[in-house]
């Protein structure tokens, strides 16, 4: 009886259990989303082999980058020169600011650093080159 008549004290702790499963569930959520939250180059790629890029009627500006890397532009008909990587920015928006369809490829050596490629394209992106094409050269069995 005396069992009976005891009066529950409050309890002075905190159930933390539920606190921890939502800490858990967040966990998990923010670990799926932060990859998709990472930000990349976006490339379309051909579904063929190769694909003929259709020429129009200004010539593109071609950005060649040697194995040793060097950088060569080549604006219209004029012949190739040797521009430094910092300077190809400003040049291709002098260019795209005069004519703004004009066409801007890259052309590559087969040796050159994939991160330095990509980069290139991410510098050309952020000076409001619309898109950017790759040179490639077809395999004539």
């Amino acid at each position: 009886m005396s069992r009976k008549n005891r009066r529950r004290k409050p309890m002075g702790e905190i159930n933390v259990v539920p606190y921890i499963d939502v800490t858990l569930v967040l966990l998990i959520i923010f670990m799926i989303t932060t990859p998709l939250l990472q930000t990349g180059v976006k490339v379309d790629l051909p579904e063929a082999e190769s694909a003929v890029v259709e020429q129009k009627n200004d010539p593109p500006v071609v950005i060649t980058v040697k194995e040793q890397g060097q950088f060569y532009i080549m604006v219209g008909e004029k012949d190739q020169e040797s521009i430094d990587s910092e300077a190809i920015a400003a040049r291709v928006m002098a260019v795209l600011s005069e004519k703004p369809e004009t066409q801007v490829l890259i052309e590559a050596d087969k040796g050159v650093d994939y991160g330095t490629v990509v980069s290139l394209m991410a510098e050309l992106k952020n000076v409001g080159v619309p898109s950017v094409g790759l040179m490639t050269k077809s395999s004539e069995k």
